[in-house]
């Protein structure tokens, strides 16, 4: 796991917890990658999982979410 892995893991840390502070780079928007392992068996390319309470994720709601077979 990388550092930052290992604090929010280790450390509990939320959205409160952590300050981004706006400033220049060289990242081109392209090239960042945000895969992640949401298990052993599933990858997914972006970083967002909607709770399975039909309160929460509802029919309506998840049909505007992309779903491709290389992102599940």
């Amino acid at each position: 796991m990388s550092f930052i892995a290992d604090k929010i893991v280790m450390d509990g840390l939320t959205y409160d917890d952590v300050l981004l502070i706006p400033a220049y780079s060289e990242v081109l928007p392209r090239t960042v990658d945000l895969t992640t392992k949401f298990s052993k068996n599933i990858e997914l390319k972006i970083p967002f999982v909607t709770a399975a309470m039909d309160t929460v994720t509802e029919r309506k709601w998840l049909l505007p979410l992309p779903v491709k077979e290389e992102s599940v």
